[in-house]
């Protein structure tokens, strides 16, 4: 066997940290679709993203991903530094259950990889997959046989053919004058420009492939639509071939042509006369067009065949209209796919009962044959207002089983009977098989596209439990890929209104008009019903707004303002127009909000996205509710932490003083550490710092302890041992919710020749640290035992004189035990930095502690750090 050849190659290695999976997705995604691998990214994502969680979480370790781009397709190798960890077992294989939570990722990769493997080493363990690229022939598809001139395929008699260069970037490098004919645009307003500026392209997952993948094909072909220089959208068929000039730069020629030209370009054969003129007399059925489309290569995805089936069957009855329904997976509904020689717009994804009524032209299980409408109005819901009298309808059927129903129309009446009903059956019986697999090869697609898309969707939302950006989230997530508007609606409890949170369109200038459009329609019912349910309150408001705009412009007749366009209400309709449904967004059995989703100008949804919606409103739905219940603790719980902190401090006479807090942890204001300042009596003021062991809610709690008590205590004119003595005891009272507590606490008096008296206590805390005006430091108390341990304590102050220009500076141990790999700066590398601190105000010298504790390591601090300087300032000469 032929080994592939590599031709490229990307590797990367992540950190054994949960963010590290979403990071590894991305790399693989760039690199896959830079290689051009777009049918197989969203297969080696989900891959990927199992095996590097089964590195960085489960294994604990660094993870090496490798993309190798073959002559094939690609294979992915993930290794992490853990041999001696085995794969799952089950049964003596190595592939694990579904319902186990190991293992999953290997089960993955035996149902989507072409192939895959797991190697161990003396110092890492590797699992690779490959996926093989679906083969793409190049030049062209395919070479019809010399015909006579009356079996020619019908075309206007004029007609232009655009031919466009882009270059490998995306730029436009040549506009030829039927471009500029076809579509407004002249040759020097868009040259170098980004064809994907001018293009209108569906965002549908799973379905069809995008632009800039089809641009780097070697060949292409396919339907899409222009945008014009007045702005509307110009369908055209196009025809991409992949060149290269002499110097090897790549680049894309397109010809385009009008949609109702497409055989110009397309390699399908259409019956006619040798007259050119499109007229319907002039058409003789030749060959039957199901024998070439047989015969010949298959469109490259379903759209394609679709459409191609429903021209060849409108060409082989000469008729004016044709149109394809699929059925949905419950068999229940019809889902009109493709048409021709009708509004597909206005008919796209639109839905009817398999079962419309009684009798055999009730039931599309069996063919059916309407020789004037108009006799019977509303037989076929479809064709209501499109100008069909006559149709004839029969099913698609694999093994007995309904799988479609195709359908051609004319406008004269009984221009069919049974006999061209047989002839319908007859191909359609021959297209059915290719029908139906392409079909499940589209929907193994869409839902491989769905897996991945809700995988990225699951860790942006799990990524934040902030309300505000949970929301638009969930709104960009779904647009453009899943709808062309999304508004989101939040419920605060059982007893209010649905409230319109946040509002996204994909065109950002209708945003505005479409927020004040559903400001004026009434919020839909929250109710919990799983799925999704038709909304019609926007449409009918849009289009009555715009009937309403529409007469007041004729009223006024004003030509000048007329030549402008529609006003804000007609592009208000068009871009609400289409089918608007709501999803319930259910979080612990309660309806928090609605997830609200619109189409444009009369489209629909397909079965398979609203699927997809639900699964990801069952997602958003948690997130948000997490994201309030965030929102919710962390308001009490700052509320709660900022009544433990003390009020403003007071000043001091005499003395300068400072205080810097830090508490360890996101959303904490007051944690195992604190400070205070307070007055005692006239003339003397208490001070403490201290340090509860460890952090959090319950070290919090000791904290209020031991500041209320502190006050309490002082100002009742126990001196520091008795306050500290009986702060001790209350502790212990505590049981089990007491904690050990380190506290260093003194009184301070303000002298009359500038000094300052101190009597401290230093209960098992650092030691308070003295900066003289020669820049010396020395210890201002010695250490004594701490509290919360033992009943009887034998404390004792210490007295301090701060001279005029000396500082007290007075730290807790996330200070001094700042650390950075083995080093810590420790009460050595803080008495260093304090002799740098001569001649500064107590706010500098705080200020420069506090810097240089967070220079001294590189990560954030994990323990909570308090700072209080207190300096006897010199005295002005006058």
């Amino acid at each position: 066997m032929r080994r592939p050849v590599i031709t490229a190659r990307a590797t990367a290695t992540f950190e054994p940290v949960g963010r590290s999976v979403a990071t590894a997705r991305a790399f693989v995604r760039d690199t896959l679709q830079g290689w051009g691998f777009s049918d197989i990214v969203d297969d080696a994502v989900v891959l990927t993203s199992e095996l590097v969680t089964n590195a960085v979480v489960h294994a604990g370790t660094a993870a090496d991903v490798l993309c190798l781009r073959t002559d094939a397709g690609i294979r992915v190798e993930v290794a992490d530094r853990y041999p001696e960890r085995e794969l799952p077992l089950q049964n003596g294989s190595r592939i694990a259950h579904p319902d186990r939570e190991g293992g999953r990722g290997l089960l993955l990769c035996g149902a989507l990889a072409s192939a895959w493997g797991v190697e161990y080493s003396t110092t890492r363990k590797q699992v690779w997959f490959r996926l093989d690229h679906p083969e793409r022939p190049a030049g062209t598809r395919s070479a019809g046989p010399a015909l006579p001139t009356d079996a020619l395929p019908v075309a206007d008699t004029r007609v232009r053919v655009a031919v466009i260069q882009i270059d490998q970037d995306g730029g436009i490098g040549s506009w030829n004058e039927d471009a500029e004919s076809l579509f407004g645009h002249a040759a020097d307003q868009v040259l170098g420009k980004p064809f994907n500026d001018l293009a209108a392209w569906p965002h549908t997952p799973g379905t069809g492939t995008g632009l800039s993948e089809a641009l780097h094909l070697s060949r292409w072909e396919g339907s899409y639509g222009i945008r014009a220089a007045d702005n509307r959208v110009v369908p055209v068929y196009a025809s991409h071939l992949r060149v290269r000039d002499s110097a090897g730069a790549p680049s894309t020629v397109c010809l385009l042509v009008l949609a109702h030209d497409r055989a110009v370009l397309q390699a399908s054969m259409r019956s006619s006369s040798g007259d050119s003129g499109p007229s319907h007399e002039n058409r003789v059925p030749a060959t039957d067009p199901f024998e070439v489309f047989i015969g010949s290569p298959a469109p490259d995805d379903l759209d394609g065949l679709l459409q191609r089936t429903v021209e060849r069957a409108r060409d082989m009855l000469d008729a004016d209209a044709a149109y394809l329904l699929l059925a949905t997976d419950d068999e229940t509904e019809l889902e009109v796919r493709a048409s021709t020689g009708l509004p597909s717009a206005r008919q796209r994804f639109a839905r009817v009962p398999v079962e419309a009524g009684t009798g055999r032209y009730g039931s599309a299980r069996m063919p059916a044959v309407h020789e004037d409408l108009t006799v019977v109005p509303g037989a076929v819901p479809l064709l209501s207002g499109t100008g069909m009298r006559s149709v004839v309808t029969v099913p698609l059927k694999v093994e007995g089983r309904l799988t479609g129903s195709l359908g051609v129309a004319a406008e004269s009446a009984g221009r069919y009977s049974n006999e061209e009903a047989l002839r319908l059956q007859f191909a359609a019986d021959r297209i059915a098989l290719a029908v139906e697999r392409a079909r499940l090869t589209e929907l193994e697609r869409l839902r491989r596209g769905s897996l991945s898309f809700l995988v990225e969707a699951s860790d942006l939302l799990a990524g934040t439990l902030d309300r505000d950006q949970t929301l638009a989230l969930m709104a960009q997530m779904t647009v453009p890929t899943l709808a062309a508007w999304c508004a989101v609606y939040t419920v605060a409890d059982q007893t209010s209104e649905p409230e319109l949170s946040y509002v996204l369109h994909e065109d950002e200038d209708r945003i505005d008009g479409l927020k004040n459009l559903l400001g004026k329609v009434p919020p839909p019912d929250p109710v919990p019903t799983p799925g999704a349910r038709v909304w019609t309150a926007p449409t009918e408001a849009a289009h009555a707004s715009a009937l309403r705009s529409s007469l007041r412009d004729v009223v006024l007749a004003d030509p000048s303002q007329l030549a402008h366009g529609p006003g804000p209400s007609l592009a208000t309709a068009a871009a609400v127009g289409g089918e608007t449904v709501v999803l319930p967004l259910v979080a612990r059995n309660r309806v928090i909000g609605m997830l609200t989703l619109g189409k444009p100008s009369d489209e629909h949804f397909r079965q398979e996205i609203l699927e997809l919606a639900e699964d990801l409103s069952r997602r958003a739905a948690l997130a948000l509710d997490n994201s309030r219940l965030y929102s919710e603790r962390t308001a009490i719980s700052q509320s709660l932490q900022r009544s433990l902190l003390p009020p403003e401090l007071p000043e001091v006479p005499g003395v300068e003083v400072e205080v810097i807090y830090r508490a360890a942890g996101e959303g904490n204001e007051v944690g195992g550490d604190f400070y205070d300042l307070f007055p005692i009596r006239d003339g003397a003021y208490g001070f403490a710092i201290g340090d509860v062991c460890g952090t959090g809610p319950e070290a919090a709690a000791v904290t209020g302890l031991a500041r209320h008590a502190l006050r309490l205590l002082a100002r009742e004119g126990f001196g520091g041992p008795a306050v500290l003595e009986r702060l001790n005891a209350a502790i212990l009272d505590e049981g089990a919710r007491s904690r050990f507590l380190t506290l260093l606490y003194g009184e301070l008096w303000p002298q009359r020749d500038g000094s300052a008296l101190l009597k401290v206590v230093c209960a098992g805390h650092p030691l308070p640290l003295r900066l003289r005006q020669d820049g010396t430091v020395e210890p201002a108390a010695e250490p004594q035992p701490l509290l919360g341990v033992m009943d009887d304590l034998d404390l004792y102050e210490q007295t301090v004189t701060l001279d005029p220009g000396d500082v007290l500076l007075c730290v807790t141990d996330g200070v001094t035990e700042r650390r950075e790999g083995s080093r810590m700066l420790g009460d050595d590398g803080l008495a260093d930095v304090l002799t740098t601190c001569t001649g500064l105000t107590a706010g500098a010298v705080a200020a420069r502690i506090l810097r240089a504790v967070e220079r001294f390591a590189a990560e954030p601090a994990s323990d909570d750090m308090a700072i209080l300087a207190l300096r006897v300032p010199e005295p002005h000469n006058h």
